[in-house]
């Protein structure tokens, strides 16, 4: 006697698949985000019709104002001195900042910390403390108690790089693999030579991506804190808006776009040159 051998049974699409109670929490999840946005654009008071319209508007603002860009106003030597001390503040903004965040990411890991009970939290702190505070907050704070010049818009973006890159330097140590520091520790390393020997060689890398993406992060905020009293691109930047000069606002901003989009080449092919020389 002969079986007929059942059909298969063939699997559901992944969207039609209900898993309960999984599924229901996701489908509740993104009905309560969908729910939250449209309270926040109804408490807020945001006209949703105007913005179809948006970019219309913005191009007639744009070509009757701003165009064409007065291009002899960045030509000039006194501009092109102002990008040169941007390109420095930046530059020594991030080296230090690197420096300084080292070692807080050092301390402020909590697998690889020497002291969990007082480095740690002490060291996250002053993370934190530097993240929490916008540049340009930063950078008005300091041109108050040491003034007008260079040297608040260092400090402001040392302040930026210690907060941005002590953090991801800090993340790149807590992922690191464990086994070479138990060999380490087991062949009577302190703790600075577990650093050295079984920490950087597996962090290096990362480290170096993170130095190089810290410096065009910085360098991008560096073009505008000049708006606020600190020297740079910025200074010129704010001239120009205080005189109503639309065309040479535009000249400046088009001027900023240019050398951000080409210190980030720079800095992606530095990065992918290191990277693999590291490797």
């Amino acid at each position: 006697m002969s079986t007929i051998a059942p059909a298969a049974v063939k699997p559901l699409p992944e969207w039609r698949r209900f898993r309960f109670p999984q599924s229901l929490y996701k489908y509740g999840a993104v009905l309560g985000a969908a729910g939250f946005i449209w309270w926040s654009l109804d408490f807020l008071r945001i006209d949703v019709e105007r913005l179809p319209g948006i970019l219309g508007r913005m191009f007639d603002v744009l070509s009757e104002r701003y165009w064409p860009p007065q291009v002899s106003r960045v030509m000039e030597s006194g501009y092109i001195e102002a990008v040169v001390d941007t390109f420095q503040m930046s530059y020594v903004a991030t080296v230090v900042g690197i420096l300084i965040a080292i070692p807080l990411a050092w301390f402020g890991s909590f697998n690889m910390t020497p002291s969990r009970r007082y480095l740690y939290p002490v060291a996250r702190m002053i993370v934190m403390s530097c993240r929490s505070v916008h540049e340009m907050i930063w950078t008005i704070l300091l041109v108050a108690i040491v003034g007008f010049g260079m040297l608040p818009g260092t400090l402001a973006m040392t302040m930026f790089c210690i907060g941005f890159s002590g953090k991801l330097l800090a993340e790149a140590i807590e992922a690191i693999r464990n086994g070479p520091v138990e060999a380490i520790r087991a062949s009577g390393a302190n703790e600075l030579q577990v650093f050295v020997f079984a920490v950087l060689p597996q962090v290096r890398v990362a480290w170096t991506g993170i130095a190089i993406y810290t410096w065009d992060v910085v360098f991008r905020a560096a073009t505008v804190v000049g708006f606020f009293g600190a020297g740079g691109m910025g200074h010129y930047l704010r001239e120009s808006v205080q005189r109503v000069e639309s065309q040479e606002v535009a000249a400046i901003v088009l001027s900023i776009i240019l050398i951000v989009f080409a210190a980030e080449l720079v800095s992606a092919w530095i990065r992918a040159r290191i990277s693999r020389a590291i490797a």
